[in-house]
């Protein structure tokens, strides 16, 4: 079958250009087929035997992304072209060694293709959009998706002085859920410093260690989701009891349930239940619970039953370490000088560090550079010249606060002074305007507003700008501000 290698890997290669715009909603798809020409031209099948298909890629860079964006639609194709059970390894190119002609290469195994998961004890009506798959009486623990990503585990986990505290009650947790004195343990801190990437990495290590064990990790804003649909429903009782089956529950960003009376009245039993029978709660939030407006008392105290652990931006050293760790995993090897500048130049958070490392990689990888000191101020000069300030409504609330000489916390809370009232009906109007957040989006992130209130404050602004040249000046200048 090898002979004909070149003209399956074509076809599953068209297959998967056919089908960009459906994997990829409201995506330029002129954009998309650029950049998987630009991937894939830089992949080749190397061999098919039993069912194994070897790609040679240039580096672990490539096999990385590919796993991150293509898997589903590349496992479609093999599916459609080859059949069923294709295992997929990589021949990864490493650095070419000092006086050798050609790179060596590494075999490295691939990530499971995805197939459909089959429950066999879930009854026929069941389907992944149910409120409940464990509410039907006759049915028990069944091998639900438990949302976590393999590669957040306690491996790829870099500690340093910021987030130890941290990792070492995660690790602790991990060995004993539900059972140490950090239920709920609370992980809060910044944009980007590794809390998400420590609650999947206890719920990796749970899974491993106590398979039996059910364990689920979701955002706020998917459990409001499924929340609304079930009080819809009339499914409350459903929807409670699904998640009183979890043994291990970890949401993300919990600060989202700010000024959700009745989701909140969900949860707080949720959390109860769960806490009494020794189920482990991890909760991820930008802020210390005290710090959460419009929450009830009962869950903040909740909050508290357990530990919080603040995790902070990564120092030089910690992110010396990250660097180190992510460029050792794709064979690169940097001088003592590129890795401190690297780590100087990048001080915010951990997934901007990443980021930048990608970028390296990826330029190295393109041009077929040799790595220096030049190459990587050149490429970092590059990325800043190329990367516009990302507007989002975190960005916009911090300029309209510096403009008015407020704290984020006056322009979150509830009060209706004029002086606080109309800076935050302009984030909220600059909020609908540039950004594509829906208005419940930006009522959640303006302190747990209404949507109907950010409909109205976007109404007033556009009305009011029109006679009152006060808030039109406002209007145009802070749109300067947040374009600049």
């Amino acid at each position: 079958m090898n002979e004909n290698l070149p003209l399956i890997w074509e076809r599953c290669l068209q297959f998967m250009r056919d089908n960009l715009s459906a994997a990829e909603d409201n995506t330029d798809l002129k954009k998309l087929e650029n950049s998987f020409d630009l991937l894939f031209d830089n992949v080749r099948p190397v061999s098919l035997i039993s069912n194994n298909l070897t790609l040679l890629v240039p580096s672990d860079f490539y096999k990385e992304y590919i796993e991150d964006n293509y898997l589903t639609l590349l496992s479609a194709a093999l599916r459609k072209n080859i059949g069923k059970g294709v295992k997929l390894w990589y021949s990864v190119m490493e650095n070419k060694p000092a006086g050798q002609e050609a790179p060596i290469t590494v075999n490295v195994k691939g990530k499971s293709i995805p197939a459909p998961k089959l429950q066999p004890t879930a009854p026929a009506a069941f389907s992944s959009n149910l409120i409940n798959p464990f509410a039907d009486q006759g049915a028990r623990k069944m091998n639900i998706d438990s949302n976590l990503k393999a590669d957040f585990s306690f491996d790829n986990y870099v500690e340093g002085e910021s987030n130890k505290f941290a990792s070492t009650v995660a690790r602790s947790i991990a060995k004993r859920p539900g059972a140490t004195a950090f239920n709920p343990l609370f992980l809060y801190g910044g944009y980007g410093v590794g809390k998400t990437h420590l609650g999947h990495a206890v719920g990796l290590e749970v899974k491993n260690s106590f398979p039996d064990k059910v364990v689920l990790y979701l955002s706020s804003e998917k459990f409001i989701q499924q929340f609304v649909t079930a009080a819809k429903s009339h499914k409350q009782t459903e929807f409670a009891n699904f998640y009183q089956m979890v043994d291990v529950l970890i949401i993300d960003d919990i600060q989202f349930l700010s000024g959700k009376k009745s989701t909140q009245d969900s949860f707080f039993h949720i959390f109860d239940y769960l806490h009494q029978n020794g189920k482990q709660i991890i909760l991820t939030s930008d802020k210390a619970p005290v710090d959460i407006l419009d929450i009830q008392d009962r869950i903040v105290s909740r909050f508290k039953w357990g530990l919080s652990a603040e995790i902070k931006s990564p120092d030089f050293d910690t992110r010396r370490k990250i660097i180190v760790d992510k460029l050792s995993r794709d064979g690169i090897v940097l001088t003592e000088d590129m890795l401190d500048f690297l780590a100087s130049e990048v001080k915010t958070n951990v997934r901007e560090l990443i980021g930048v490392i990608n970028s390296v990689i990826a330029y190295s990888t393109v041009y077929k550079s040799e790595l220096s000191l030049e190459l990587l101020k050149e490429t970092i000069n590059k990325i800043a010249a190329n990367q516009k300030k990302v507007i989002n409504i975190p960005y916009i609330q911090e300029v309209v606060c510096e403009y008015f000489g407020i704290q984020r916390e006056q322009l979150l809370s509830k009060t209706r002074k004029r002086e606080i009232a109309l800076p935050r009906q302009l984030a909220m109007y600059f909020a609908k305007e540039l950004t594509n957040a829906t208005f419940t989006k930006i009522g959640e992130e303006m302190g747990g507003k209404d949507h109907s209130t950010v409909m109205y404050a976007c109404d007033t602004i556009k009305d009011v700008s029109k006679i009152d040249k006060e808030v039109k000046k406002y209007v145009k200048e802070l749109s300067e501000k947040i374009k600049q």
